[in-house]
């Protein structure tokens, strides 16, 4: 083929085995991921070394995260008219340089506030590209094989928990910070040059009648700020004296509320030319999902902050110490995608995705009653099947929410997926570490701190119990009447 011609879209094969040229374009996306989940996982066990390193305090160096939450979700509601714009495959090549100039200016930070700034460019190509994975696999699979789809896309979100912690503990033990960053480099070169080779050229093309999308300019002013000040809220309560009733957490909180209900008013009136169309909420299958996205953000997240934690401030265990103590749950979270969507295929998401948290409520009790000496290889034993669980749960509940989906649909349900997880998981995070502070005041032993993660660790297993009901409104057997049900809006009649 020549270096001008277009290539056509991958589609899914009718066999329910994904065509080769889908598995291609997944391969090449996943690749350019991985900086981006890679990045996200190594700091979870940097944050400690990086204040000692930079000389600054604990709350400051918290920032680093922080900022790079909130550039990520504000950015992450714009993606689809971005891609309207300029095509997802311009769009994601974008994303990525972003986020490769954002690596490169964060290894050259000279402080720590400079290094919060270069964070914000990293977090609006990360956000853009978090969005657009999923938008442009599920356009590609053109609602075929969606179980097998997810469990191909969701390997950067396995792999991370598996190699990213344990490569930012080796990391920071062998040599300084800024390799932190730089380890990003590679993936981000390569990701985009697969990309302009085998992503298919969608964009406008020249001379052809101009399809531009508008920008809902007056949504995007409030949508994006008032998901920013209610995750900014919500990484406060952990310093706040007051928890949710403190000024440095409520009046975030409050005006995060007040511009997301202008939003909806708003977007009720524009319907699908609101910057999400929050109408695909009446697909009952979209609103189940997303939240148990939430929840499983919640749970997720806040366990990643747990665990490492535990196991450092309890039994003394280094970061890279820590890291390696954690690979059970990725091997499990990777191990389980096949099967998983193998499953979601034959049986629908719905029996999948109560297995899978069950199973995950489960492996999480165990952690309730953990104490200073509890035996290291019982609990690596039950992060394996919580693993297993979680990543089972993940391909169910988030190729769900894309079933009976028109194709231009597809891109406002990933964005409302995308932040509907970093909403849930910033919540979990903050609740838990609130919830471990006051159960370990004034703790002076490591069974009485032992005593406080427990817990904590009770609210992360709540969270997974919540979201077993809310599973039986997910789609039921694909080619049931029962999913054309599931997936129909509420005041359409369904169609088989």
């Amino acid at each position: 083929m020549g270096a001008g011609a277009t290539k056509p879209p991958p589609v899914a094969a009718e066999s329910g085995r994904i065509d080769p040229a889908l598995r291609r374009l997944t391969f090449t996306l996943i690749i350019g991921a991985l900086a981006v989940i890679f990045d996200t996982t190594i700091m979870s066990v940097a944050i400690n070394s990086l204040a000692g390193q930079l000389h600054t305090s604990l709350a400051t160096t918290q920032w680093v995260t922080t900022a790079y939450l909130l550039a990520l979700a504000a950015t992450m509601p714009a993606v689809g008219w971005a891609q309207s714009v300029l095509g997802g495959k311009r769009l994601w090549i974008a994303g990525l340089g972003m986020f490769l100039v954002g690596s490169l200016l964060c290894a050259a930070a000279w402080n720590v506030q400079s290094l919060i700034a270069f964070r914000v460019v990293q977090g609006i190509g990360g956000g853009t590209m978090m969005v657009l994975m999923f938008t442009l696999v599920m356009q590609a699979a053109e609602g075929r094989s969606i179980g097998r789809v997810m469990s191909l896309i969701t390997v950067p979100t396995a792999l991370g928990p598996i190699i990213g912690p344990v490569i930012g503990g080796a990391l920071l033990h062998l040599g300084d910070w800024r390799w932190i960053f730089l380890f990003n480099v590679p993936f981000c070169v390569v990701g985009g040059y697969l990309a302009r080779r085998d992503l298919p050229d969608d964009g406008p093309r020249p001379g052809a009648p101009a399809t531009r999308a508008r920008l809902d300019a007056v949504g995007l002013l409030l949508l994006s700020p008032g998901i920013a000040a209610i995750l900014y809220g919500l990484t406060q309560l952990s310093g706040s004296e007051g928890g949710l009733a403190g000024p440095r957490v409520a009046l975030p909180l409050l005006a995060g509320l007040a511009l997301l209900v202008g939003y909806v008013l708003r977007a009720l009136r524009l319907g699908a030319d609101a910057l999400l169309d929050i109408r695909l909420f009446r697909h009952r299958a979209v609103a189940a999902s997303s939240a148990l996205v939430f929840l499983t953000g919640a749970a997720l997240y806040g366990s990643m902050l747990l665990l490492p934690l535990y196991w450092q401030q309890v039994r003394g265990e280094s970061a890279l110490g820590a890291a390696l103590l954690l690979i059970p749950t990725g091997v499990g979270a990777l191990l389980s995608r096949a099967l998983a969507g193998r499953c979601m295929d034959r049986f629908g998401a719905r029996p999948v995705a109560v297995a899978a948290f069950v199973l995950t409520f489960a492996a999480t009790v165990p952690f309730g009653f953990v104490t200073a000496s509890t035996s290291n290889t019982a609990l690596m034993a039950v992060l394996f099947v919580r693993g297993v669980g979680l990543g089972a749960a993940m391909i169910a509940i988030m190729g769900a929410g894309f079933v009976g989906l028109e194709r231009e649909e597809i891109p406002a349900a990933a964005g409302i997926s995308r932040v509907a997880q970093q909403v849930g998981g910033s919540m979990g995070v903050a609740v838990l570490v609130v919830i471990l502070q006051r159960a370990s005041a004034g703790a002076r032993t490591p069974a009485a701190l032992a005593a406080g993660f427990g817990e904590a660790f009770w609210w992360s297993a709540a969270f997974t119990a919540a979201a077993v009901p809310l599973c039986l409104l997910l789609p039921g057997r694909p080619g049931s009447s029962a999913q054309a049900e599931d997936s129909a809006p509420a005041e359409q009649p369904s169609e088989v």
